[in-house]
């Protein structure tokens, strides 16, 4: 027979584990209610979603958009910078809470991530030197491509794209390239382009927004015509396992949608309001 005491002792035990558990639930809030500060995780030189200012400080529409979101939950939000695979790989261990860096919300990803709300979609477009304006899609034909690698324009040139959010518009392969040319960053392949049509590159793939933002900075280059190659939905992102600050972040962003805030911010940094696919 067990003592009673050990009983005792068992069914105590079992209660706080339950409680500890309840409790874990809504940790995140619970810690960011406690300290008035929540933590997110972003990209420090991708324009015009997060970039660093004059002032060394970052700005941009993801910037705007977490310091919304942490105003909304009553704290002060501080930013890192890790590199973006460590984001995406998931398990933070409490390094920070929140990504919100334009992320697509793949099936893969969401095994370690959770994805409360998309906020946005981008328009991926083909870009080409300034002196190969007038160029057409059917023209990139076996030219050489430059993308950022390990992400969605990487996976639609080389034709293995899958995007499996929903409401996501559907796309076709309408170049093939003869080269693809990967980068670390957004800005690499700009950056090439710029030195001339054909030196190192023939055109780019990427968001709309890059683009928009690199030619209002002076990069000799010109969007290719056509239709956008896709569309993109970006969420943002937290760590598995805290339905409570999954369910509030999602009414956050809703709240976002319904008042004009999102649509705002969007016309802010893009000149265009990109919450809705046109």
């Amino acid at each position: 027979m067990i003592p009673f005491t050990r009983l005792f002792a068992t069914a105590v035990a079992t209660a706080l584990t339950l409680a500890t558990g309840a409790a874990w639930a809504g940790a995140t809030l619970d810690r960011i209610h406690e300290t008035k500060v929540i933590k997110v995780a972003t990209a420090a030189n991708w324009p015009p979603q997060s970039f660093l200012g004059p002032d060394n400080k970052l700005q941009g529409f993801d910037i705007d958009v977490a310091n919304e979101i942490g105003k909304r939950l009553g704290s002060k939000t501080e930013f890192v910078t890790p590199e973006y695979g460590i984001i995406t790989a998931g398990r933070w261990s409490k390094r920070w809470d929140l990504s919100v860096g334009s992320m697509t919300p793949t099936t893969e990803r969401a095994r370690v991530l959770d994805f409360p709300a998309i906020y946005y979609y981008t328009p991926y477009v083909f870009a080409v030197h300034k002196d190969a304006a007038g160029t057409k899609p059917e023209d990139l034909n076996g030219k050489t491509i430059g993308v950022e690698a390990g992400t969605t324009s990487e996976d639609y040139i080389n034709r293995r794209l899958k995007i499996d959010a929903a409401d996501v518009p559907a796309f076709t392969y309408d170049v093939t390239p003869g080269q693809v040319q990967t980068y670390g960053d957004s800005m690499g392949p700009l950056d090439d382009l710029r030195m001339g049509n054909g030196v190192r590159l023939n055109a780019t793939l990427s968001a709309l927004p890059t683009i928009v933002a690199a030619v209002k900075n002076g990069y000799p280059i010109v969007r290719v015509e056509g239709k956008p190659a896709y569309y993109e939905p970006l969420a943002i992102a937290v760590d598995k396992g805290d339905e409570a600050f999954d369910s509030a972040l999602t009414k956050i962003v809703a709240d976002m949608k319904a008042d004009g805030t999102l649509k705002q911010l969007s016309e802010k940094w893009y000149g265009a309001d990109l919450t809705q696919v046109q």
